[in-house]
């Protein structure tokens, strides 16, 4: 959804996103899914970046990370170089099981990051919305308002104001499963933020743009990633303001691969 927020993880200028177009990406043979890939557009020699989200011990990660984007590179067409990128939220969750790849993992090539460790010495509302994912129970409510308030006097375009809002009010609902949104909206304060004029300006500009269409195929394809962060189908579906039998048919999809 917010692209720029991924090259600032791995400290590149977030215009970068610019000359990418983002998607996940599924390699049929084997029926692989790689959750995400930006690739550069063809007037572009940008490396392609391969993006995991890892957020339970799976031993068998490594072997199958490495094996997608392989066989991914054998069934293109494209000549550019390539990035592997691992998110996970601490290193607890990274598992030790690396002695077969340990030349591919020390390599600039691939880079791991674990959110609970990052720091920034630029502040940045997206890295900080990011690690509101490891942020304690106790903290995240007052971290979230902060951001809002941030977001809202940063962010000078209506529509990614109102979609980075969305994606700091999903962290929280992780966080939360107990509550529905509508305690989550209460808790950070956005029921005000939502009646408001640029706020329902940004709805109508969006739908004038023809956004909607669009929007539906990036929220079906933020499914699997929201599986990995623990989410339900039912948090999911009302977290994204999906119907139902969408994300739960994405969900299947995901699992059959």
């Amino acid at each position: 959804m917010f692209p720029g927020i991924f090259f600032e993880l791995i400290n590149q200028s977030p215009e970068l996103a610019n000359v990418y177009q983002f998607s996940a990406v599924e390699v049929k043979q084997l029926s692989f899914r790689l959750d995400g890939v930006f690739l550069p557009k063809p007037e572009v020699n940008e490396p392609i970046y391969f993006v995991e989200v890892q957020f339970q011990v799976d031993t068998t990660f490594y072997s199958r990370f490495f094996s997608e984007i392989f066989l991914y590179l054998d069934k293109t067409q494209l000549q550019n170089d390539w990035r592997g990128v691992v998110i996970y939220p601490t290193r607890s969750v990274e598992s030790k099981d690396t002695f077969r790849y340990q030349e591919l993992l020390q390599m600039p090539r691939v880079r791991r990051i674990y959110l609970d460790e990052l720091s920034v010495t630029v502040p940045s509302v997206g890295i900080e919305t990011i690690k509101l994912v490891v942020e304690s129970e106790e903290t995240a409510v007052t971290k979230a308002k902060v951001l809002i308030e941030q977001v809202r006097e940063v962010m000078r375009d209506a529509i990614e104001q109102r979609d980075m809002i969305q994606l700091i009010e999903t962290i929280i609902l992780y966080k939360f499963t107990k509550k529905s949104r509508k305690e989550i909206e209460a808790m950070l304060g956005l029921g005000d933020i939502r009646q408001s004029l640029v706020y329902q300006e940004a709805l109508e500009e969006g739908e004038l743009k023809g956004e909607l269409k669009g929007k539906l195929k990036g929220k079906l394809e933020t499914v699997p990633l929201m599986l990995k962060l623990g989410a339900t189908v039912e948090q999911i579906a009302e977290a994204l303001s999906l119907n139902i039998e969408d994300v739960r048919k994405a969900a299947q999809e995901n699992s059959t691969n």
